[in-house]
């Protein structure tokens, strides 16, 4: 069997810890970043351990559900989530993205103090993942930070309002 792949990246944010965890954890900042070029809708929104985060992205006429759920908050500090695609009535599902993509992610953001400013560190691995499912995201890791990146600039801005 091969090795889980992943994927890790960091970013700093010139804001306090505080600000950068609500760019997480309040609905209408989290709907303003998740997902760059979409319309992120929240149907649900439980970030308690064991809550759920019911996500749907509209583009082009279409719609991709997401069915996350909280295993740990630790607030201000860490994040630990299994997102995982699903179907319209909010069920585990293949992507309706990319063929063999693994069903969930396990997820953990961590957020870490350094002076006046926040290092957010995020950390995608496949769940309980078919070797496809493995051999599929590691073949997407390369374009992965592009994506997470867009998110990440708007928080920057998000923040950056914030704080004016």
């Amino acid at each position: 069997m091969s090795e889980t792949p992943i994927f890790e990246m960091e970013r700093i944010f010139s804001a306090p810890r505080e600000l950068v965890w609500k760019t997480w954890t309040d609905p209408k900042l989290l709907a303003r970043w998740y997902g760059p070029g979409v319309d992120t809708i929240i149907h649900k929104f439980d970030p308690t351990p064991g809550g759920l985060w019911l996500n749907e992205m509209k583009f082009g006429g279409n719609s991709g559900y997401e069915r996350i759920e909280y295993l740990e908050v630790n607030a201000p500090e860490k994040l630990v989530l299994l997102q995982s695609s699903a179907n319209g009535n909010w069920d585990i599902a293949p992507s309706m993205m990319m063929e063999n993509w693994p069903r969930t992610l396990h997820t953990t953001i961590t957020f870490e103090e350094d002076g006046d400013q926040t290092k957010l560190r995020l950390t995608w691995v496949p769940h309980e993942a078919s070797e496809a499912e493995n051999a599929a995201f590691a073949m997407a890791m390369a374009g992965l930070g592009k994506g997470w990146g867009s998110g990440m600039d708007i928080i920057a801005e998000i923040l950056a309002e914030l704080q004016a």
